[in-house]
């Protein structure tokens, strides 16, 4: 007869714990009656994959790492939508008799074979860690079953929908509400989120309702098409979470609601536009308080940048005084550029004051202003209170007009560090907004220390990206050399379960840099020509997006279609 082992010498005898670190848990156990796993977790003794690999030698069952597993949305969709969140397992494989499952807690023999009765199948279960399948049931059980769920109750009734004040979105509720407008709404919101998106896209079509997602820049579909009948309900929720006029279709109409996930608020900016097939709604995510998860917090080196200019970034940010400026088109990531580079030189030291529309991220040790037009806060009128408020370094949000402009430099030229952000495509056409603007030339040379245009690229998914050739004459026409590339390895991806068929997963930065000397300054006070100002900058060591990008491709991290989408050949 199996005898089975204690799982504390299983620990010992894997190298997890000390023997005498035994004790001390048991000590723990007795005082709050918690499981021998859970309280060295905890302790962080050892690791929940360590627990995991202990349970599976206790039990004698596989131990599987879910860190590289892709979910089978089709195996998971064909099982009840509560048996992930409620068994606390993720499905892995099924065959006309067996369901293999993934479960961390294999103790618990009564609710297995409570969940075998239920699904009629046998069960075959491996072990795994319990943080990894709690990150496969968030991405896929919950969220993805729940919203087709929304969408296929629309074929079959029309229900009137409730205003019920604040929206508390959990999956939970989601599965326990018994509208499905607001399960729709409730769930795509959830889902969005998920899945890193910036924008929900709900769209009138001449077939019906689409709703996409943007992601990394990107729109793709997010759900089948809903009947058209049902757009007038959708949209009617949309305006009264954002308290707008529900019977006014004719013009457009902006609003904003916001949601708690868990323990955090989100914002979402709302934008309804009428259309000839009836009316479209935009919902932008302003999720403060957390940054994605594949940045690992706010650096340069998790937005992507080259270790050269990096450098180049971190030793113009650490100058006492003066402007750094960062410029690109709306979505390019230059508030996120900021705040990298705030987060770096953030000290109890010194004031950091911020004035933005909106408040994008919330940084603690920094005091943040959001712009408010209506009640008459502007860049300008917030701009100028922040003076009076001892700042040592300044943030300003965007550079709309002349006033905040003329001021930004004015602060930069009485010993404030500033950091702001203006629209143009390239490091040239700044220095031709901020001089059309009306600014002293000489001024503003004098404050800038350095101008950065970036753009963001899309990164290769890991899980579907595969080796490729590509001829000579394509890589010559993208300016590659045989020098360059014979040694480079090339990939794409065609898309898989884990990107939602993209291809990519995240994205990083491509930067243009401009340091400012006294030869560049005095070139752009005598207005020189624009080809004279990049052969100097070229000189001086400066990167240009288009070869920024390309180098991105010899890395190996993204594709030429997506260069090309972003940056283009100069002549």
């Amino acid at each position: 007869m199996y005898q089975r082992q204690q799982i504390s010498r299983i620990l010992v005898d894997m190298g997890a714990i000390a023997p005498a670190q035994i004790d001390l848990v048991l000590s723990k156990q007795q005082e709050n009656g918690k499981p021998f796993g859970i309280i060295g977790i905890e302790a962080g003794m050892f690791s929940e994959a360590e627990l995991a690999k202990a349970l599976a030698t206790q039990f004698q069952y596989e131990y599987i790492d879910l860190s590289e597993t892709i979910l089978d949305t089709e195996l998971v969709a064909s099982l009840p939508s509560d048996v992930p969140i409620k068994y606390h397992l993720v499905p892995l494989e099924q065959t006309e008799k067996h369901l293999v499952v993934a479960i961390a807690d294999p103790t618990d023999v009564a609710m297995l074979d409570q969940l075998e009765k239920q699904l009629g199948l046998t069960l075959k279960f491996k072990i795994a860690g319990r943080d990894q399948i709690e990150r496969l049931i968030e991405r896929g059980a919950g969220s993805q079953r729940v919203l087709r769920e929304a969408s296929e109750d629309f074929k079959l009734q029309l229900i009137k929908e409730t205003d019920k004040g604040d929206e508390v979105l959990s999956i939970d509720k989601l599965t326990a509400d018994t509208s499905p407008i607001i399960r729709l709404i409730d769930s795509t919101l959830f889902d969005a989120l998920k899945k890193r998106a910036s924008d929900i896209h709900i769209e009138a079509t001449a077939d019906g309702v689409v709703i996409k997602y943007r992601v990394d820049g990107v729109l793709y579909q997010a759900t089948e098409t809903i009947d058209s009948r049902f757009q007038g309900p959708i949209i009617s929720r949309i305006k009264v979470m954002s308290e707008l006029d529900i019977s006014e279709r004719r013009i457009p109409q902006d609003g904003r609601f916001k949601v708690r996930l868990g323990d955090k608020s989100i914002d979402f900016r709302v934008s309804i536009m009428p259309t000839s097939f009836g009316e479209d709604a935009v919902v932008r995510i302003l999720d403060k308080e957390s940054i994605a998860s594949d940045m690992k917090g706010l650096t340069f080196e998790s937005l992507g940048f080259e270790e050269r200019e990096k450098e180049r970034m971190r030793s113009r940010i650490r100058e006492p005084y003066g402007m750094v400026l960062v410029t690109g088109p709306t979505g390019s990531g230059k508030t996120t550029t900021l705040y990298a580079a705030l987060s770096e030189i953030n000290s109890v030291e010194e004031k950091i004051v911020t004035i933005e529309d909106p408040v994008e991220y919330q940084v603690k040790g920094i005091v943040q202003v959001p712009v408010n037009e209506k009640k008459g806060l502007t860049f300008a009128r917030g701009l100028r209170s922040i003076l009076r408020h001892d700042p040592d370094k300044i943030m300003v949000g965007e550079i709309r007009d002349p006033e905040t402009a003329q001021i930004a430099v004015q602060s930069a030229l009485t010993g404030h560090l500033v950091f702001t952000t203006v629209h143009a495509n390239n490091v040239f056409d700044v220095l031709g907004r901020f001089l059309h603007m009306g600014i002293d030339p000489y001024n503003f040379v004098s404050c800038l220390n350095c101008v950065q245009a970036q753009r963001l690229v899309r990164i290769f998914c890991k899980h579907c990206k595969e080796p490729v050739e590509h001829d000579a004459a394509v890589l010559e026409s993208y300016g590659i050399t045989p020098e360059q590339y014979k040694d480079a390895q090339f990939y794409d991806a065609k898309g898989c379960k884990e990107c939602n068929g993209l291809g990519y997963t995240g994205r990083s930065a491509i930067v243009e840099l401009l340091e400012m000397n006294d030869t560049m300054r005095e070139m752009i006070a005598a207005k020189r020509p624009v080809t004279e100002l990049k052969q100097k900058a070229f000189e001086d060591g400066t990167i240009f997006l288009r070869q920024a990008a390309i180098n991105k491709v010899l890395n190996g991290e993204t594709s030429f279609r997506e260069i090309d989408r972003v940056t283009f050949a100069e002549s």
